[in-house]
């Protein structure tokens, strides 16, 4: 069966008790250099990078491709130096003064028509794409289509928990990486991996394991989403 969107892995780091952020959603630092240089890599093999505004701001920046070796992979398979990085927003209410907005990328908005209004005329975003379904909600089976007619074909979505739930409840997620980080958060208003409405166990989504490492204290595992089947 053709796939008519990119194929998606989500790449998150979590405490021991499934947080990736305390309860006042400052940036996760938790991770060591070995889960960072581990995201580095996942970036570097995708066209994309989808990320929603609250991970935005939250941390102000996006990690780039620096390593010689990973600029060098994405040099011999015809990549550009840098994915394009995705905001998803509905609002679209960003300060353009962060840092993200001065790195050397190319950066899109994906938004509602009223959130296209805020950036219409400025030249921060090289591209503003507008996918809304009749209740003013982003479409994201509609940008999804459209983002492989723009030549992405694999996209890395790095958060949040809201935009995770939301494109697994449409089975548009192919792979995890999540990595356990040896510490433990807590408070019941942290946010999870998945967020949104949740599941009930007959219509949980099933995980198929396929990689584990452990290096020094932190666990990486990899998991591939098992698709419905008709």
């Amino acid at each position: 069966m053709v796939q008519h969107r990119p194929h998606t892995t989500v790449v998150l780091a979590m405490s021991a008790d499934g947080k990736i952020a305390d309860v006042t959603r400052s940036p996760a630092r938790f991770g060591s250099k070995t889960d960072k240089a581990h995201l580095e890599a996942q970036i570097a093999i995708a066209d994309a990078i989808l990320f929603g505004a609250s991970t935005l701001r939250a941390y102000g920046t996006t990690l780039t491709v620096s390593h010689p070796q990973l600029l060098q992979q994405r040099e011999q398979t015809l990549k550009p130096p840098q994915p394009v990085q995705i905001v998803i927003t509905h609002s679209a209410n960003l300060n353009p003064e962060m840092r993200f907005f001065t790195q050397p990328i190319k950066r899109w908005l994906l938004t509602t028509t009223a959130g296209a209004l805020l950036w219409k005329g400025r030249r921060e975003f090289e591209q503003i794409l507008v996918f809304e379904t009749p209740t003013a909600k982003i479409d994201i089976k509609a940008a999804l289509q459209h983002l492989t007619t723009l030549g992405i074909k694999r996209l890395a979505v790095l958060g949040g928990g809201e935009l995770v739930a939301s494109m697994l409840e449409l089975d548009f997620i192919d792979e995890f990486w999540l990595t356990v980080c040896p510490l433990i958060i807590g408070g019941s208003t942290a946010p999870t991996p998945v967020e949104g409405r949740g599941f009930l166990p007959k219509l949980a989504k099933r995980l198929q394991l396929v990689e584990v490492q452990t290096i020094e204290q932190e666990v990486f595992l990899h998991y591939l989403l098992q698709q419905p089947t008709d």
